[in-house]
């Protein structure tokens, strides 16, 4: 059983940047995907960021491609979600998630934290 515990979320202006923290345990860290989705009030939960294991493969949605990074340090049991130049659409909940597959759809991830929330104003 993994448990994840998200940490770093706040209110910032538009423009600004967050560091989103994600510590895991139990489990294998270094063997999972880990993973970002999000989800705003009134709608679905989308895709953010996925880093395989080993921290080679990385894939951002289109949304945040650019503007958000990604890591991972196995050493530690921590991915980490580095937001920059934010935008009052990135306002959501931000959930870490680890699984087992490389995939973008969030019904394919075992565990999830309980999320942070991230608020954009304009």
């Amino acid at each position: 059983q993994v448990q994840l515990v998200e940490s770093g979320g706040g209110l910032v202006q538009a423009g600004g940047s967050l560091r989103l923290s994600c510590a895991a345990s139990g489990g294998t860290f270094s063997s999972n995907h880990m993973g970002w989705f999000r989800q705003a009030p009134g709608k679905e939960r989308e895709f953010v960021a996925v880093i395989s294991p080993s921290g080679r493969l990385i894939d951002y949605a289109d949304s945040v491609k650019g503007r958000f990074t990604v890591s991972r340090d196995n050493t530690k049991n921590t991915v980490f979600l580095q937001m920059n130049n934010l935008k009052p659409e990135d306002t959501a909940v931000y959930y870490c998630v680890a699984g087992s597959l490389w995939t973008r759809q969030d019904n394919q991830y075992r565990y999830w934290g309980q999320g942070t929330q991230v608020t954009v104003s304009s």
